[in-house]
């Protein structure tokens, strides 16, 4: 008998087995359990979106720094936008990965998923162009 194919891989557990990022996480470990967490929650945010996955890839590192990812959801969860520096970030809305420049301004804090979180709102000309979308910070 033939034994069942196996499932594709998860891609967010290739990038976080990788060995440039477990050479990350060593020479971060130092650091204390702080980075452990900020680590916990960069594997759990590419579990849930996988899109994200594939623009780390893309990029010349293909590592995730702890303290250069910024990740924002909208309330409603129709956007979700990942920073890996300031000037840029990419948001997947309706399927769909995009580069865009995100300026936003702290707002206040608030509940989300049973966690108090930072909300930012649009800042700038972009505050009056789109719809005044609220994002929550997820890291």
């Amino acid at each position: 008998m033939k034994e069942p194919p196996k499932p594709p891989p998860d891609p967010s557990e290739e990038l976080l087995n990788s060995r440039s990022y477990k050479r990350l996480v060593r020479s971060g470990s130092g650091s204390g359990w702080i980075l452990g967490k900020v680590y916990i929650e960069i594997a759990k945010t590419l579990r849930r979106f996988p899109w994200m996955v594939e623009v780390v890839r893309q990029r010349p590192m293909s590592i995730l720094h702890p303290y250069t990812v910024e990740v924002y959801v909208t309330k409603d969860g129709s956007e979700a936008c990942l920073s890996l520096n300031p000037s840029k970030a990419f948001c997947a809305q309706k399927g769909a990965v995009n580069e865009v420049k995100l300026e936003l301004k702290f707002s206040r804090y608030e509940t989300y998923e049973d966690r108090i979180r930072e909300v930012y709102r649009s800042k700038g000309l972009l505050a009056f162009t789109t719809v005044a979308r609220e994002y929550v910070r997820l890291i």
